[in-house]
């Protein structure tokens, strides 16, 4: 595929469902875009809790948990790839009062716009300990797209696009994620048809 000097880099931003996007892993979904470019894209989504809560989880993997402020927050259905293991998106951390560089935790994702994703069980025993970022949001599986698959579904009207807002993930309760979503575009739900327009 040759290059294409319109080609969009979605990196850190929000997809929003469209109300036409039945699929039930999608439908009034928002989702933070960790990583996008020809390869394709990788994000989780930030508005579908589960049945499961942090302590749950950290009850799962026998670690203690001695951060009061996460024992209630909900684990999140990130996406249908890999729903067995764990994403823990957070701000990013530094190692002691160092400059930005390296990633703390073993395996650390560094997303433009100051988030972090990893994988590693490192941050969890962190977090275990008191220690840890301090915001975050957990989640089982994530959501990727193969090349050019997110361009078609873009192409389709199947999902708005906006600069993420990291309030949105950390601070807007779960239930009102997709409205705030929304509004970033200066949108409310009952404006969007769930039929997708093509002329």
């Amino acid at each position: 595929m040759p290059a294409d000097e319109t080609t969009i880099n979605l990196t850190h931003h929000f997809l929003i469902a469209m109300p036409g996007l039945e699929d039930e892993a999608f439908a009034k979904s928002v989702i933070y875009l960790c990583e996008h470019s020809a390869r394709g894209a990788l994000g989780l989504v930030i508005n579908k809790p589960s049945d499961i809560n942090l302590q749950g989880l950290f009850d799962k993997v026998e670690l203690p948990l001695r951060r009061e402020d996460l024992v209630a927050i909900p684990v999140f259905h990130g996406g249908p790839v890999q729903t067995e293991r764990g994403f823990v998106l957070h701000e990013a951390v530094f190692a002691g009062s160092a400059a930005p560089s390296e990633p703390v935790y073993a395996s650390t994702m560094t997303i433009p716009g100051g988030l972090e994703m990893t994988t590693s069980k490192d941050v969890l025993e962190a977090m275990s300990t008191g220690a840890g970022p301090r915001k975050v949001l957990v989640s089982l599986g994530y959501s990727a797209w193969g090349e050019g698959q997110l361009e078609s579904e873009l192409a389709e009207n199947s999902w708005l696009t906006v600069s993420a807002d990291t309030a949105v993930i950390f601070d807007t309760p779960v239930e009102q994620r997709y409205a705030k979503a929304l509004s970033l575009l200066g949108l409310e739900a009952w404006m969007l048809s769930p039929f997708a327009g093509h002329a």
